[in-house]
């Protein structure tokens, strides 16, 4: 059994696209996964199942959310090496930027294009620094993400491609729940 983690993009924002959290572990369960397990209620959910492909996953996954709360959700699946590998490569170790909560971790979905990637490089943004791999766009929000100009919207519409972002303690969370 691989251990995965689930992060699904704006559920429980200004109330709209509400899922309980119990209820979301209870799908899980009855989707036959193991250990479910889920943090905060902005949609991480950390499981074990005998499935070898993310994207299947995914669409499965979507597809449960959709017939039992009624709504669609972008669902983006790590396995925990994943998770732990975009972890590490960040550039971003600051200790002060960590704890003024200044850290973000962009998942995607997909590679970007590298033409795509190219051009996202040349931009700058006041008081926020970047950089973009294959599978992460870290962000240093140096003013905070809630004021930064460079988003999820933003990177999803330049890069497009599917995204979600967690903060940095969310993701030493999720790493935890996940060993």
């Amino acid at each position: 059994m691989k251990v995965y983690i689930a992060l699904l993009r704006g559920i429980n924002v200004s109330g709209k696209r509400k899922v309980p959290m119990a209820d979301l572990r209870a799908m899980f369960t009855d989707m036959g996964f193991i250990n479910v397990k889920t943090y905060i209620q902005s949609g991480n959910v950390v499981f074990q199942s005998k499935e070898d492909k993310t994207a299947i996953l995914e669409d499965s996954i979507a597809e449960h959310i959709k017939n039992t709360f009624g709504f669609e959700v972008p669902v983006l699946v790590k396995t925990k090496t994943e998770l732990e590998v975009i972890f590490k490569n960040n550039p971003y170790t600051d200790s002060d930027a960590i704890a003024e909560k200044q850290v973000y971790f962009v998942l995607l979905k997909n590679p970007a294009e590298k033409e795509l990637t190219k051009a996202f490089h040349s931009e700058k943004y006041v008081n926020e620094d970047f950089k973009i791999t294959d599978d992460c766009v870290y962000l240093l929000c140096k003013i905070g993400y809630g004021k930064a100009k460079l988003n999820n919207n933003l990177i999803e519409r330049k890069l497009k491609v599917e995204a979600t972002t967690r903060n940095y303690n969310t993701m030493v969370k999720l790493l935890d729940l996940s060993s």
